[in-house]
């Protein structure tokens, strides 16, 4: 946790997804499951994937529009924050993908591998640089190819995820729009709750680890689910007196699309009513860090925030990780 004098703000959104739309039905040929037995459990309809191509493609495009729309030249920016799980290689970075594809020459550019919590380090990381002085402006951007790390024919997990990259351009703020406050955690004794075991120094890529499907997500999704709901409710209790607000203050709560009962427990917690809580769950289902940068600017697109409003934000994700995160546009 932490305030200070100077803050940075959220001066333009944006996001891209995928053309190919993989619905329940689709699914429904590929395991055993069905459209109902999804949409009730986790409110997905549908999901985005990425036919060719990598999470930089994804996250430059999500980038292109959104910097001329602000008229910034990709030359002028100083710094590239980068949250995702699905980097194109070990290394290079993600960000230095995407700062050669943007001709982002002059910027700085990380990785931030904090799962479905990413956006909102990401955005925390990139303001302390910009209230520091260190830097004029940054990027961030949540980007994910989760179709490459899923388990085709595990349905518990397989209907579940998608692709796409939401992504913002933050300076240091000049008037009332900024970050209020913020609160991040993290619990590494959950780390089986939500891992892909196999491809890092522990279980480098074998015949064998190939073979026992260990490169793909894993997940015991009932604890997660509980885990989410309870880490949800207490970072944004955190974050909501730290800002000096009430829920009555909030304009809108975009939560991370993981699971649309999670979300309706948390917007149940907190006595909102269901026009302040975004939800785009059923169209792109679980985008990991690349959910609050898409639902954001698809947000910004319906007409349903304007400068001046709050905006909450809150996240969980494998780790563990969590965080929340309160703006005024």
């Amino acid at each position: 946790m932490g305030q200070r004098k100077k803050r940075a703000e959220i001066t333009a959104v944006g996001h891209w997804v995928p053309d190919r739309v993989l619905s329940n039905a689709d699914l429904e040929k590929m395991v055993d499951t069905s459209d109902e037995w999804i949409r009730t459990r986790t409110g997905i309809s549908e999901r985005r994937i990425l036919e060719s191509g990598a999470t930089s493609d994804m996250a430059s495009k999500a980038i292109m529009n959104m910097l001329q729309n602000r008229g910034i030249g990709p030359e002028e920016v100083d710094l590239i924050v980068t949250a995702t799980i699905t980097p194109d290689m070990f290394f290079p970075s993600t960000g230095c993908f995407v700062q050669n594809k943007l001709g982002a020459k002059n910027a700085v550019a990380m990785d931030i591998n904090a799962a479905c919590s990413g956006y909102i380090f990401s955005l925390v990381i990139a303001s302390r640089f910009l209230e520091s002085g260190t830097y004029a402006n940054a990027l961030i951007i949540g980007a994910e190819k989760l179709s490459s790390i899923i388990d085709w024919e595990d349905r518990s997990t397989c209907v579940l995820f998608g692709d796409g990259a939401g992504a913002s351009v933050i300076v240091p703020s000049s008037g009332p729009s900024k970050l209020l406050a913020f609160d991040l955690g993290t619990d590494g004794g959950y780390e089986k709750l939500l891992f892909i075991p196999g491809g890092g120094s522990k279980n480098p890529s074998t015949k064998e680890t190939v073979e026992s499907r260990m490169h793909y997500i894993k997940m015991n999704g009932n604890t997660v689910f509980k885990t989410a709901v309870n880490k949800m409710r207490e970072t944004l209790n955190k974050s909501i007196k730290a800002a000096g607000i009430t829920t009555d203050d909030i304009t809108l709560l975009i939560p991370h699309q993981a699971n649309l009962r999670i979300i309706e427990a948390l917007r149940e917690y907190l006595d909102l009513p269901r026009e302040k809580v975004f939800v785009n769950i059923d169209k792109y289902g679980n985008t990991s860090a690349a959910s609050i940068g898409i639902a954001l600017d698809e947000a910004r697109e319906m007409g349903l925030i304007n400068r001046g409003d709050i905006i909450a934000f809150a996240a969980f994700g494998g780790g563990l990780t969590w965080g929340s995160a309160i703006i005024r546009y």
